[in-house]
Formats: structure tokens, sequence, C-alpha cells
């Protein structure tokens, strides 16, 4: 592979210039693995996952159904279905360091677009903000940073969620540590929680208990937000393959108060480890709280007090804590999950969660009749589960029931437009029914200021197009995109309907290369965004999805900063004519086919699909915000580096390439371009390209940019 730089003349402007202006789009018409389900509640089989561990709490893999025993109602079952699921995903070889380079610092690999068939462990980090104290969500950031840091593995989906969020924030689920890291920095103490500064509210002898009532609503109101917060992730999650994890990080989930049992509460709790159960989903609570000593702080006021009061402050302080901890440890029970607590090392019971993740067993029955009848005027019967295993010194831990209705009778059915098309929304996964390509660019200009162009590709071939009386083809298609802000809300939306009428040759132009649809959003605050599109053929209802990260960066503050990169197949120069030369005869099919292999490879190796084949050359501009200017030159010093990745290896790093360029009349920026040659025996597969700035006068803390795109190489 060879890359250099090339000056922004001519043949390159307008590939630059399409950073700021919407790009031409192609001609269109006229407007048993990890996958096995693992809690199954059908007619014919219920099967239920379960985890086997020793005395020293390590995972046995390698008994036999004959080693199980599972029980319904009390009742011995037949076991009919049996098997050992891994998820353990590889230990990857360690990478070779690469020596530092003087001055400048070395970013980060491209994030990698996981497949659902490269999804090993799925989690989703809920954070109950409207349950922490301020000292627990200072403990609660710090084991996230570290999880996302060093103990997250290749393969992982992961969600930062927080129960305060709003329902929006469902949408974070990825595989980028860059966006983790923002949702992490968004993880602060909420003020308007149930939990105050501290763990434990302090002594107030003066207190009469008249305010126990209002206690109460209020930790009931609070329990109840956060429960349905829960509920709301664990519903997105069931559409997903596999078995997931939820990791609940709370103060408290209280199933008492002041008069007993709360009822409202413990219906709520059985609600949520259903659902989870039905979605496959494991429930591991942790309470971030320590070790605490219960005994008086210097908060506590107890001057004057007798010793008698005193005795009752403290064996009521005693009560509360493990009161706290019932709904925790109830929901951790109810789905096969750990509880984990009394503990100062937070990280360390993450690392136990992630251990427990490492496989399952999958055991099944075939029901009786009675399991799903329903008797006139009651609720649907509650069905308890017990899996034992017969060796000793063994233990095992699996989803403890089910109400008797069957998944297809439980699984929501959404009928409208809008439900299908919010529904995709929730996918992590792009593609799906209708293939759908989506590629965001942050730019800025003097007109609009900082914006996103967000261009969706979407492939003819999965629309459905009906003849008309009048020789013309129409399809119909729904578009939904929609930004994800800082605090998972919806920041903007736009949604449209398209009809698409050509003749036979607009048609198969359009089937050929498929159809752009660009939408430009004008972002007025910097954050961390998350896109996501869905597209639904309204013929078929078939739906496909995308999504895609983008960070839109402050630019007042006068940092390095790069945009989006174009990136398109090179274009050859037609071949030279001579002046008055007679028309040669019709070229023969042969002739015609390099002619047809270019025209595909135009087709693909667009700004908006990036599909290129081996061999070609590939172009790409970018443009470079804030670069620092010689006062004496009045141009800038600035150094380039390309590099490929492929699944997050390096496999391609280019030499840096220092170039001195005047900045726009603007004197904003400053424009840059050029050309990859691609290797022709490059393997097919998905790629990455990073290119990486370094400003040489700017402070050495704000030398160095990266930006990258992703790309496909095919044969």
């Amino acid at each position: 592979m060879k890359m250099k730089h090339l000056r922004p003349g001519a043949a390159l402007v307008a590939l630059a210039s399409a950073l700021s202006q919407t790009p031409n789009p192609p001609p269109a018409p006229a407007q048993e693995s990890s996958d096995t389900p693992v809690l199954r509640v059908t007619v014919n089989l219920v099967q239920v996952d379960a985890v086997v561990t020793d005395s020293k709490g390590k995972q046995v893999t390698n008994l036999t159904a004959g080693d199980f025993e599972l029980l319904q109602d009390g009742k011995p079952q037949k076991i009919t279905k049996f098997s050992y699921i891994s998820t353990a995903a590889p230990t990857p070889a360690p990478a070779a360091p690469k020596p530092p380079v003087p001055g400048r610092a070395t970013p980060p690999p491209p994030a990698v677009k996981l497949r659902p068939s490269q999804v090993r462990r799925t989690i989703a980090m809920v954070v109950d903000d409207l349950g922490l104290s301020f000292e627990s969500t200072a403990q609660v950031r710090g084991a996230l940073k570290k999880f996302v840091e060093e103990q997250m593995q290749p393969g992982d989906l992961v969600a930062i969620v927080r129960t305060g969020a709003g329902m929006g924030a469902l949408q974070q689920f990825t595989s980028d540590k860059r966006q983790l890291y923002a949702a992490i920095d968004r993880v602060k103490f909420n003020m308007m929680g149930r939990s105050g500064v501290s763990a434990f509210a302090p002594i107030n002898d003066s207190d009469d208990g008249s305010s126990a009532g209002l206690d109460d609503f209020r930790d009931e109101y609070f329990a109840r937000g956060s429960l349905g917060a829960i509920n709301y992730v664990v519903g997105g999650l069931k559409e997903m393959p596999g078995r997931k994890a939820v990791i609940l990080l709370s103060d408290s989930i209280r199933l008492f108060n002041q008069e007993g049992l709360n009822d409202r509460i413990l219906e709520s709790v059985r609600q949520l480890t259903d659902l989870a159960n039905r979605a496959s989903v494991v429930i591991y609570s942790i309470d971030p709280r320590g070790l605490p000593t219960l005994s008086l702080t210097a908060a506590d006021n107890v001057r004057g007090g007798n010793p008698l009061a005193l005795s009752g402050h403290m064996q009521r302080r005693h009560a509360e804590y493990f009161e706290s901890q019932d709904g925790l440890n109830y929901l951790a029970q109810e789905t096969g999950g750990l509880f984990i607590h009394d503990t100062n090392d937070i990280s360390g019971g993450i690392r136990s969660v992630l251990d427990d993740q490492r496989g399952y067993y999958l055991i099944g029955y075939t029901p009786d009749d009675t399991t799903f009848q329903q008797l006139k005027g009651k609720d649907r019967p509650y069905h308890k589960i017990k899996v034992r295993v017969k060796p000793a010194g063994l233990m095992v831990r699996s989803r403890t029931g089910f109400f008797g209705v069957p998944d297809q009778q439980a699984r929501p059915a959404y009928r409208t437009r809008e439900e299908q098309m919010f529904a995709a929304l929730g996918s992590p996964f792009g593609g799906g029914g209708v293939r759908l390509r989506m590629t965001a660019l942050f730019a800025t200009n003097a007109q609009k200021g900082s914006f996103v162009q967000s261009m969706l590709h979407i492939d003819g071939h999965d629309l459905t197009f009906t003849d008309e009386p009048d020789g013309f083809k129409k399809a119909v298609v729904d578009v939904l995109l929609v930004t994800f802000g800082d605090n998972g809300t919806v920041i903007d939306q736009t949604s449209q309907t398209f009809t698409m009428r050509g003749k036979a040759d607009t048609y198969k132009l359009a089937m050929q290369r498929g159809f752009v649809h660009t939408v430009n959003h004008v972002v007025k605050k910097p954050g961390a965004y998350q896109l996501r599109a869905a597209v639904r053929d309204s013929v078929s209802q078939k739906i496909g999805s995308a999504t895609q990260f983008i960070e839109v960066p402050d630019v007042s503050k006068g940092r390095l900063t790069l945009s989006g990169i174009v990136m398109r197949a090179s274009r050859p120069p037609d071949p030279p004519q001579q002046p008055g030369a007679a028309a040669g005869p019709p070229s023969t099919e042969a002739q015609q086919e390099p002619r047809r292999q270019q025209a595909e490879a135009d087709s693909m190796g667009t700004p908006a699909l990036r599909i290129f084949h081996p061999g070609r050359k590939v172009e790409y501009a970018l443009q470079i915000l804030n670069a620092q200017e010689d006062h004496a030159t009045k141009q800038v010093q600035l150094e380039s580096q390309l590099f490929l990745f492929r699944d997050g290896q390096q496999v391609y790093a280019g030499k840096p390439n220092p170039f001195n360029a005047a900045k726009t009349p603007d004197g904003k920026s400053v424009m840059t371009a050029g050309q990859l040659q691609l290797g022709s025996k490059m393997e097919p597969g998905e790629y990455a390209m990073q290119i990486v700035i370094t400003d040489k006068l700017a402070k050495e803390r704000y030398r160095t940019v990266a930006q990258s795109i992703d790309f496909e190489i095919v044969k």
C-alpha cells in the first residue's frame, strides 16, 4: 500500500468541499451458539439457564443431564434438552508495544464495530443515580472507568445507563470506549434522588419520627422510577441474542416500609424479574456503600441524648441498612445472578460478575397442560422453578420462575409505522430487513457553524417496487433519523416518507447504486451524540437500522480539531481523443466488460458506501480546524500520518508526511486531501483508516489529534 499527500487542487476541491455541502447522490427514481434463547416458555418447551460452581466459586463445565434435577412447582420434570454454552472469548495475543515518537502523542486505534456473530457478552451497567449517595457516586465512577480501561474485552457490547437519564439512554450499547467514557463523565450525584450526601442519614435526637411517612413516600416514588428504568433496559435487551447481564449499582431498593411489606414495590420487582427471565437477562446487583461500620459518625447529633434513645437509633440504623438491600438481593436471586455487598472493592465485584459470564447450562423440559391455564377471575399463575445439582460440594444458580404466559403472547406487537420504526432504533446492530449504511461527518463553516451531515445509503434490492400503468416502477420508503444527546433524550428527529418513481433505465441504475438521503443537523452545543436511523419499506414493512457515535468538539476553545473524513474511489481520467478522429466501430462485449467493472466500482466507492476492490486508488479529504499559524510566513506547519486497521489491529502505517499550507480565506481552517493506493492482495473484510495530524506550532498537550472512518474491501 502507498499513501501520498496531495494539495487540494482542482481534481480534489470538489471532494474536500463535500464536507460543507450536500454530496451529489447517485441517480435514483424520482421522488447452538450463544444465540440460543435462554429462558424459552412455550407450550412445548420451558428452557432455563444455570451456572454451577465449586466450593471456591469456580465454574464447573463438564456435567451431564444426569447430574441435574429440575422441578416446577415442586414436581420433578423430565429433562428433554441439555447443553453447555461457552461465552468466554479466546485470550488475544499481546500486541507488540510501539516505540513512542518524540513530541507526538499516540492516539488510540479506531473502535471496532461488532457484528452480531462477534458479540461474546452483552452488559448493561445500570447506575441507579436516583438511589446513590454522593459518596457512592464517586466510588461508582472510579469503578466504571476501571472496567472500561482494564476489564472490558474484545466482543463486549456495553451500555452505561443512568436510571434518572430518560428513555433514550437505552440507545447507548456500543463497543466504542470513547462513547463509554463520555457516558461515565455524565454519572454525577443526582440531588433529586432518594439518597443524601452520605449513605446514612445523621442521627438527630430532636427528630420525633413525624417525617417517617414522608420518607417512605419519597423512597417508594424514586424506587419505582428506578425499577421502571431497569424495566425499560431489560425490555430492550429482549431483542438481542444470547444471555445478557444487567449490573445494577444502587445503594438501596426497599421492599418494606414503616407499615411492613410494600406490595406495590414487590409487584414491580416481580414483574421485572419475569421480564428479565423471558429476555434472557441475568441481574447482578452491587451495593457500592462498601463495608460500613454502622456506628456513630461525626455527623450524628447525640448531645444530651439518653442511652436508651441512642441504642434505639443504632438498632434502627442496622435494620434500615439490611432492609435497604432486600430488593437488590431479590432481583439477583430471582434471575440467577449475584448480589455483591459489604465490600469496598467495587471493581472486584464487577470482575466476579464477568467471571460468572463465562458460560452456562441450558436445561429444558416439556410442561404439562395446566402450566398455562388461567382460572376465571384470577391472575396468571406464577410457576416456581428449582434446579438442583446432584454431585456433592457443588452449588447451582438459576432463574426461579415465570408467569404462565407463552412467549408468543408475552411478546409486544408493534402495529403502527411509528412503533415499528422506534423498535428498530433499539437494535445496536445495523442492517436488518433493509440494508442501510449511515455515514455521519462533523464539519463547520462560516454560514452554518458546527453541523453534522448524515448520509443514508439504502440498498434498492430490499425495497418493494410496484408496476404502474404508465411503465413506471414505484416504491414508498419511510425514513426516521433520531439524534440522542448526552442525557439520553432526543435532541433532533427527522421523519419523512419518500415516493420513488422511475422508468426502466432509472430503476436499473437505482438497483445497481442504491440511493442516498442526506440530512444536515446544525449542532449548537458541543458534546457526544448518538445518531440512529431506521428505514421501512411501506409495502413489505421490512425495516433496516444503522447507528453511529459522533463527537462534536468545542471549536471555540481554539484547540486543534479535525472534521469527518470524506472517502471515495479515485476516478481515472478519460482517455484523450485525437482531434478530428473518426468514430471507431462499436466496442465488443469483451471490450465493454472492463467498463462495466469500472462503473460498478465507482458506484460502490462513494462517500456514503465506501466499498472498494483491492488495488484501487482511494481519495480522501478532511478539514483541519484551529491550526496554529506562523506569524512570519502566515502558514501552518502540520504533519500527517495514515494508519489502516482491521479488527482493531494495525495492518499498515504510513510515514509522517510534513506539509505547509495557507488557511482558507476565512482564516478558520486548512483543507487537506490525499490518495491511498490499496494493495492488490488485501484480504476482503472491514477496515478503518485513521488520519493523525500533528501541529508543530501548538502546545504539546494539544499538538496531536486523530480522525478515522471505516470502509470495506471486497473481491
